[in-house]
């Protein structure tokens, strides 16, 4: 009996042993044409063994890499798309950079910020001043939900004045109390339906015996 252990070492155990007998079995061949229609074959092969691989971009050029990957770059066929190098295939995907954004006050966030600056751009008016007073208020909750502490309105409103640079006169505006944004905050919590709580309906489970 011829144990695992002893077997040759599968290159991408995804596609199983017999995915990597058939492409030696390709490579055997003389025919370049006979080659390429197993080679076709195998591939289709491959997509129904491994689904995942379905998630990539280009799934199909990916099978065609792992074709050649578990080939050693051996077989010779008419492939669809060029042979990748082995460095190409097996490189790791560059890290993502992360924003450079120079922002102030992180537990704001950068949307915020954006609105602020879009706000400077509204024309005097109710308009204005009830989108200025939401996000006032916005930011005072953030500051809370971040922070877990009270918070003086003046910090905030002069914070205001910072991420608007100056554009915005917060004084004029009126911050909802700490206590009654922290009850909202609770209320909403406990009011998620996620909790069966909604509305009073929540009901303990009976213990059966």
């Amino acid at each position: 009996m011829e144990y695992n252990t002893s077997r040759r070492k599968l290159t991408i155990p995804e596609y199983g042993r017999n995915v990597q007998k058939m492409i030696s079995w390709a490579m055997e061949k003389e025919d370049k044409d006979e080659r390429t229609k197993i080679a076709y074959i195998i591939v289709d092969i491959m997509a129904k063994s491994n689904p995942n691989v379905f998630n990539t971009g280009d799934f199909n050029h990916k099978l065609w890499d792992h074709l050649f990957l578990i080939s050693d770059f051996k077989l010779d066929v008419d492939a669809p798309y060029p042979m990748s190098s082995k460095e190409e295939i097996k490189s790791k995907p560059q890290k993502l950079k992360y924003s450079e954004n120079d922002i102030r006050f992180k537990h704001y966030g950068s949307n915020i910020v954006k609105m602020l600056e879009k706000a400077t751009e509204y024309e005097e008016g109710p308009e204005k001043e009830a989108l200025i007073n939401f996000l006032a208020n916005h930011l005072k909750k953030s500051y809370l939900l971040w922070n877990r502490n009270t918070v003086q309105d003046e910090m905030i409103k002069d914070h205001i004045s910072l991420l608007s640079k100056n554009k915005i006169n917060s004084e004029q505006y009126e911050l909802s109390s700490t206590g009654e944004i922290l009850y909202k905050t609770r209320k909403r919590r406990i009011t998620n339906p996620r909790n069966n709580t909604t509305n009073g309906s929540y009901k303990p489970r009976r213990r059966t015996i």
